[in-house]
């Protein structure tokens, strides 16, 4: 079972150097995966119970990538009906290379409604959006020639440069919908703390429906305790008996975020 970590950067006044510190700590604790989330404008600062402002993923792995060497890098997870898939492309293309090929393009299609308004997005196409943008994305990093799609298209122009290798994309979401985008689309899928029960079952379905192997990474959380720290364990065991090729944890962001990521992965590596 590969332990990964979700980084805790969701409040602004958190100094970034502290999350390149947390990364170099989890490479050296064993953890093989760090992972940023992703907002544009939320509607309000973070708080207990809720989301808020955090750092750009992409900007802020490609300041981590120079800090780690052997580590996976990745967003969990970009909101991509948001964002031009034309930039996101480059973006990963480029996060590839300064990684030496340890970037993960995690992508999902956002659930705030007031987000979306607020940049100008379109909601209620999102779904559709963000797959012919998946399809878009893969066609810039190992493709050439024209593309032509319901909402992104171009004839000419040249993409450079190509990663040296495959960036895996990951489709996040806990939903049948999400499902069904990562057989379609994904090299991977991430839910949200599944109960282990129903897991098992659904990544069964999605590996006899997927177009090319798909790797599972489950997210999950621990904030502390003994008690629910042993139950946290007992889910990422059920969750490897399941199908699951990781278990990302966030660990929330207060000054105890370090202790924890020893504590976690001692008890359940």
């Amino acid at each position: 079972m590969d332990l990964q970590l979700v980084l805790p950067a969701e409040s602004p006044e958190l100094p970034f150097t502290e999350l390149g510190d947390l990364a170099v700590a989890a490479e050296r604790l064993g953890y093989g995966a760090v992972w940023l989330p992703d907002h544009l404008l939320p509607p309000s600062r973070y708080a207990p119970g809720s989301y808020g402002g955090i750092y750009d993923p992409l900007v802020a792995l490609a300041a981590i990538a120079v800090r780690t060497r052997t580590i996976r890098l990745g967003t969990s997870v970009l909101v991509l009906p948001m964002r031009s898939p034309f930039v996101v492309a480059k973006q990963a293309a480029t996060l590839e290379r300064i990684s030496g090929g340890r970037f993960t393009l995690g992508v999902g299609i956002g659930w705030d409604r007031a987000e979306f308004a607020a940049v100008g997005a379109g909601f209620a196409d999102r779904g559709a959006r963000a797959d012919e943008a998946i399809d878009l994305i893969r066609h810039l990093l190992g493709g050439s020639g024209p593309f032509h799609g319901t909402h992104f298209h171009y004839d000419t122009g040249v993409f450079e440069p190509k990663p040296g290798t495959p960036v895996p994309i990951v489709v996040g979401g806990s939903g049948e919908r999400a499902l069904r985008r990562a057989a379609r689309s994904g090299d991977g899928w991430q839910p949200i703390a599944p109960e282990p029960a129903t897991f098992a079952a659904r990544v069964d379905r999605l590996r006899a429906n997927a177009v090319r192997p798909v790797r599972v990474s489950v997210r999950t959380s621990w904030l502390g305790g003994g008690a629910e720290l042993a139950a946290v364990v007992a889910d990422v065991h059920a969750y490897a008996a399941a199908g699951a090729d990781s278990v990302a944890v966030w660990l929330g962001s207060d000054d105890g975020v370090r202790e924890r990521m020893a504590r976690f992965i001692a008890a359940a590596g």
